[in-house]
C-alpha cells in the first residue's frame, strides 16, 4: 500500500511566483481563544500591487462583518464572490470588488477586513475526533491551534490570476492576543511566552501559526515547539537537522537564510500523521510515532528522509517558488531528488536502494502525458504518483545520462537564473545551459521529455536495461 494509513504524507507548498520587491503588508489585531475556537480580526492590507485581473481570499468559515476601502477614499465595499477561482484547494471564498461599470475589477489601494470565525474544537478522545485533517485545516486540538496561510487562508491575501502570482506571504504587524495560551508563534518571527505579542516582520512571510499551550526549545540551529521528547533526543534531532543542511548547502552553494521550526502537534482525527513546510516552519502532525517521534525509533530509519525532504524545500519551494504548469513537479521532483541523495550519501546506498525499488515499483502501473506535451495542470491525472514518483525517478534517470555532479549543477542553475514563469521552456533553458552539449540535451529530450513511453525509458535505464 502506498500511503501508511496512519501515515498520510501530505507536502504542498506555494507553487506561486515569489514578489517580495512588491509584497503587500497587513496590521491589525488578532484575538484567539484555543478553548472556544475562535478567530477575531481586525486586518488591513497595504501596499497593494496594482493587480487588474485578482481575487481576494478568505477562509470560507469566516464572516465577515465589513470590508472596507481605506485609500484612496474611505468607504465600505461591496463585493461579489468568484467562481473561477480554479487554483484554490477549496477551504477559502475568493472575493473582488466590481468597478462602476459592473464589467470590470476595482481594487483599493489599502482595505480593512473585520472578521470573525468558530471553528471546531477536536479533543484526543473518541468522541470528540473529527473525520479528518489537512493542511489547509484551521486545527484546534484542545491544547493549540494549528494553521498555514496559504491553503486555510486565515487572513486575506491577494491572488493574482492572470500572472499566476500569489500574495500570501507579507510584511506584517500584528498584535495577536490568545486568551487562553502560554505560547503564541507566527512564521518568521520567535515564538514568545505569553498571551499577548506584538509581531513585526521586515521580510515577507506565510502567516503560519501555532499558538496555545506549550513550551519550546530555541538552540540556535532549530527551534521545536512542544518537545515532548527527552534532552537527549531533541540534542540528536538538532545534530541531524545540522548535518542535513550542511550537506544541502555543499551540494547547491546556497546557505540556509535562518533556522528552520519544527513544529511537533497531534491532529484533529485518529490514524492521521504527515508533514507540511510554510519555511522556516515544519509542522509535524501525528501522534506518537505517526509524528516527530517517529524520528527517535530506531527501526523507523525511512523517516529521517521525510525531514530531508522537507529542508529541502528551502530550495525548491522558498528560495525559488516555482509556478506554472509544471511548477509543483519540479518543486516536489527536485525535492524528493535531493533527499534520496542525501539519503544514499548518508544513510547509505542500501537503504537508498530500497527507496528507488519502492518508487519504480509505484511507476509500474502509471500512465502519464510526458511532460513536453503538458499545457496545463488539469492533464495530470494523479499528481501524488506524477510528484512525489515519476518526476524523482525521471530525474534519477537523467542523472544516470549525465553524471550526479551534473545534477547538482543544474538544480543550482534552476535555483538561481531568473525567470517569471518556471514552465518546461524554463526547465529546459537551464538544463542546456548546464550540459552545453546539445547531442546529449537531445537524447533526454526523446527519452523522457517527449516520449509517450517515458515511464519505461525511466524505469528501463533506472534498471539498466537496453533501450
Amino acid at each position: 500500500m502506498k500511503l501508511l494509513l496512519t501515515f498520510i504524507f501530505s507536502l504542498v507548498i506555494s507553487i506561486t511566483i515569489s514578489a517580495q520587491e512588491n509584497a503587500p503588508t497587513i496590521k491589525g489585531k488578532v484575538k484567539i481563544s484555543i478553548k472556544e475556537g475562535t478567530f477575531e480580526c481586525d486586518l488591513t492590507i497595504s501596499e497593494i500591487p496594482a493587480i487588474q485581473d485578482y481575487v481576494i481570499r478568505l477562509n470560507s468559515g469566516m464572516n465577515l462583518l465589513h470590508m472596507k476601502s481605506k485609500k484612496p477614499n474611505e468607504f465600505v465595499l461591496g463585493y461579489n464572490k468568484s467562481l473561477t477561482d480554479s487554483t484554490s484547494t477549496g477551504e477559502t471564498l475568493a472575493y473582488f470588488y466590481p468597478d462602476n461599470t459592473g464589467k470590470g475589477k476595482f481594487l483599493p489601494k489599502e482595505i480593512q477586513f473585520r472578521y470573525v470565525g468558530k471553528y471546531p474544537v477536536a479533543t484526543d478522545t473518541i468522541e470528540n475526533y473529527s473525520k479528518g485533517d489537512w493542511k489547509g485545516n484551521i486545527a484546534f486540538n484542545g491544547y493549540s491551534v494549528r494553521t498555514d496561510g496559504r491553503q486555510s487562508a486565515w487572513y486575506p491575501y491577494l491572488y493574482d490570476a492572470k500572472n499566476d502570482i500569489s500574495y500570501e506571504k507579507m510584511y506584517y504587524e500584528i498584535d495577536f492576543e490568545c486568551v487562553d495560551c502560554s505560547t503564541i508563534y507566527v512564521n518568521g518571527s520567535k515564538p514568545v511566552k505569553s498571551q499577548k505579542v506584538t509581531f513585526k516582520s521586515e521580510q515577507p512571510y506565510e502567516l503560519a501559526l501555532f499558538c496555545g499551550k506549550f513550551d519550546f526549545v530555541n538552540d540556535g540551529n532549530l527551534i521545536l515547539l512542544n518537545p515532548t521528547f527527552t534532552k537527549e533526543d531533541v540534542t540528536d534531532f538538532s545534530s541531524l537537522v545540522s548535518q542535513y543542511k550542511q550537506y544541502y548547502e555543499s551540494k547547491l552553494k546556497i546557505k540556509f537564510s535562518e533556522p528552520p521550526v519544527f513544529v511537533n502537534t497531534t491532529p484533529t482525527a485518529p490514524k492521521y500523521g504527515w508533514l507540511f513546510v510554510s519555511y522556516p516552519t515544519i509542522m509535524g502532525i501525528g501522534y506518537g510515532n505517526d509524528g516527530l517521534g517517529a524520528l527517535f525509533d530506531k527501526k523507523q530509519d525511512w523517516y529521517k528522509q521525510y525531514i530531508g525532504h522537507e529542508l529541502g524545500h528551502y530550495y525548491f519551494g522558498t528560495y525559488k517558488v516555482l509556478n506554472s504548469e509544471l511548477g509543483d513537479m519540479m518543486s516536489e521532483g527536485f525535492t524528493e531528488y535531493i533527499s534520496l541523495k542525501l539519503v544514499e550519501d548518508i544513510q547509505g546506498k542500501d537503504i537508498y536502494d530500497k527507496k528507488i525499488e519502492e518508487n519504480i515499483k509505484y511507476l509500474t502501473d502509471f500512465k502519464t502525458i510526458p511532460i513536453a506535451k503538458i499545457k496545463s495542470i488539469s492533464e495530470i491525472g494523479d499528481r501524488q504518483t506524477f510528484v512525489y514518483d515519476y518526476a524523482p525517478m525521471m530525474f534519477i534517470a537523467i542523472e544516470k545520462e549525465i553524471g550526479v555532479k551534473k545534477m547538482w549543477e543544474w538544480m543550482h542553475t534552476l535555483l538561481t537564473v531568473k525567470t517569471d514563469f518556471t514552465n518546461y521552456n524554463f526547465l529546459l533553458s537551464t538544463l542546456r545551459q548546464t550540459l552545453r552539449d546539445e547531442k546529449k540535451l537531445q537524447t533526454i529530450i526523446d527519452r523522457y521529455f517527449a516520449n509517450e513511453k517515458s515511464v519505461e525509458n525511466i524505469i528501463n535505464v533506472i534498471k539498466k536495461r537496453t533501450l
